[in-house]
């Protein structure tokens, strides 16, 4: 039986560093205030004419299948999650494989939010298990910076938000140890305008973003907070915990939880729930801010980079976002 297994990672992120201490001479905010509600001290935000969505995906895959020992044509299939992408159709998983030379290779776009890395690499898990592929790319990719509502009104969730870029190679191996071993994936809609931006959408009676939508704020992000803080620490807990469960394990049998990087309050109240120490749980949100769907392979490539992944170590992935959408996977490296 064929088994998947991550065999390289990569990540890009701009060079432009955005402080808590810049984004006070858009909005009334501090460094204080961000730092207490997030614990984000800084982000990185693309630069217009450098830094598009495909481009840093690819320069963040690039990475990866060098890191992996292949090349983009060892590539049979490409999974890109965003829900920036450069252009309202096609999506830049197309402008990914024109810049890395894979013309003929299918591409998958998907817009699972902040749990869209989790739910591509369970996609190319399936393709791999089945035998329909043997080598995947996964990636998660977002431009933010270009679209939140950075005034005073919007800081609530403009503050939070990144730009960046990560990758994994995902292959196919017979290591029945050394592996994907499950993932999990789940949604509720009942949820959807808890965490949303409105316009433009093709359901309205205008093609173009119109000047309504600007002044009801229907292009800007809506955020719950309150409920999206409430149902993230519930389901994060209990995907892992399903993970867990699947696979007879406990845990304190994680070397690392990688979860995504939505607020610094989530991921510490949920380390504390599972049990953790700091050492067992990865975070970057303090330098990166939430990136979305790039979040979980940045981290991951960081933690990698820092000998905090090591062969055989039991690798959890979670996700909550937008949709309701959540999602974990458990990995042995």
């Amino acid at each position: 039986m064929a088994f998947s297994r991550i065999t390289g990672l990569g990540y890009y992120v701009p060079e432009n560093v955005v402080t808590n201490q810049d984004l006070t001479q858009w909005m009334e905010t501090s460094d204080e205030w961000i730092q207490e509600r997030t614990g984000i001290r800084e982000r990185r935000y693309f630069e217009y004419g450098k830094d598009t969505n495909h481009s840093m995906a690819t320069a963040a895959s690039r990475q990866a299948l060098e890191r992996a020992g292949i090349t983009p044509s060892d590539v049979d299939v490409i999974i890109y999650a965003t829900i920036t992408p450069d252009y309202f159709f096609p999506g830049s998983a197309f402008l990914m494989q024109r810049e890395l030379g894979m013309d003929g290779k299918p591409v998958i776009d998907i817009r699972q939010q902040c749990s869209g890395f989790v739910y591509a690499l369970s996609i190319a898990d399936q393709f791999i298990k089945t035998g329909m592929y043997k080598t995947a790319l996964v990636v998660g990719s977002e431009i933010q910076s270009s679209w939140i509502d950075k005034s005073t009104q919007g800081r609530s969730t403009a503050v939070i938000f990144g730009d960046g870029a990560g990758a994994a190679v995902v292959q196919a191996t017979e290591d029945p140890i050394h592996r994907v071993l499950s993932t999990h994936l789940h949604a509720d809609g009942r949820y959807a305008e808890e965490l949303y931006v409105r316009d433009p959408g093709s359901s309205r009676p205008e093609r173009a973003i119109t000047t309504e939508m600007i002044e009801n704020g229907g292009i800007n992000v809506y955020m719950n907070g309150n409920a999206v803080f409430k149902h993230a620490i519930v389901r994060f807990g209990e995907v892992i915990n399903e993970a867990l469960k699947a696979n007879n394990v406990t845990s304190q049998d994680i070397n690392l939880l990688v979860p995504h990087q939505a607020n610094i309050r989530i991921s510490e109240y949920v380390r504390q729930q599972m049990g953790l120490t700091e050492d067992q749980v990865i975070n970057n949100i303090q330098r990166f801010g939430n990136t979305t769907a790039a979040s979980i392979p940045i981290a991951m490539a960081e933690a990698w980079e820092q000998g905090k992944i090591k062969e055989g170590d039991l690798i959890c992935l979670a996700a909550f976002g937008s949709g309701f959408t959540w999602a974990s996977a458990l990995l042995r490296w």
